[in-house]
């Protein structure tokens, strides 16, 4: 059985269902940095990865790179993309590194939907999901400081590797991706670098002080 087909999406999937939801699927071994769509393009697509990570990201208007989430290998990108009116991706998609990728399509996914409605149901649940998470995060950057967000970002990482943890993005696009300065980023880093609350350089730290990162990270956490 395909490995996407054990995804919390698809499993369970009847044979037919499955045979829609795969067909004309296909795999791409990308490079580091490579496209795998651009924003604005006729979403006709949505992505599993096989292996490796891949980010999605858009351009502000002065040219930066905004990094949205880097998803990892057994999660599934785009396919909400796949019901929108307007039918082009809202994002670009870029090989974060090594990535084998699963090209699954629209079609397939809307006729699936169609055919089995315990995906439909999956779909419309996963889709409120990210609602709420999205309303939490404008509530979250509308309230929060620059190192309560810093914080929570850290512990984020913490939770899946541990107290040495490697940042997935640059200084740059990290301070994109919290909504402040770069040169703020790199005084907060600095500052708790001193404290001895982190340790570390560049992209590799240690977290030392967990309960100073705890506390300021504490609005960043709801009951529901």
């Amino acid at each position: 059985m395909p490995q996407v087909l054990d995804h919390r999406l698809f499993r369970g999937a009847p044979v037919e269902v499955a045979t829609l939801l795969l067909r004309d699927a296909a795999t791409l071994h990308a490079q580091p940095h490579e496209m795998l769509f651009e924003e604005g393009a006729p979403a006709v697509e949505y992505l599993y990865v096989q292996k490796g990570q891949v980010e999605v990201l858009r351009h502000t208007q002065d040219g930066q790179e905004r990094v949205f989430h880097i998803f990892e290998t057994g999660q599934m990108l785009a396919e909400t993309a796949m019901f929108m009116s307007h039918g082009r991706y809202p994002m670009c998609a870029r090989a974060h590194g090594d990535a084998a990728v699963l090209y699954l399509k629209r079609d397939g996914l809307l006729a699936a939907c169609r055919a089995w409605p315990e995906l439909s149901m999956r779909m419309l649940q996963r889709l409120s999901d990210r609602v709420y998470q999205r309303v939490n995060e404008v509530e979250w950057f509308s309230d929060s400081t620059a190192a309560q967000r810093l914080a929570a970002y850290l512990l984020g990482l913490r939770a899946r590797m541990g107290d040495r943890v490697r940042l997935p993005l640059t200084q740059r696009q990290l301070a994109a991706h919290l909504g402040i300065r770069a040169e703020t980023l790199s005084r907060l880093l600095a500052d708790w670098s001193g404290q001895s609350r982190v340790v570390g350089a560049r992209r590799d730290w240690e977290l030392r002080d967990l309960a100073f990162l705890e506390d300021l990270s504490q609005a960043a956490r709801r009951g529901f």
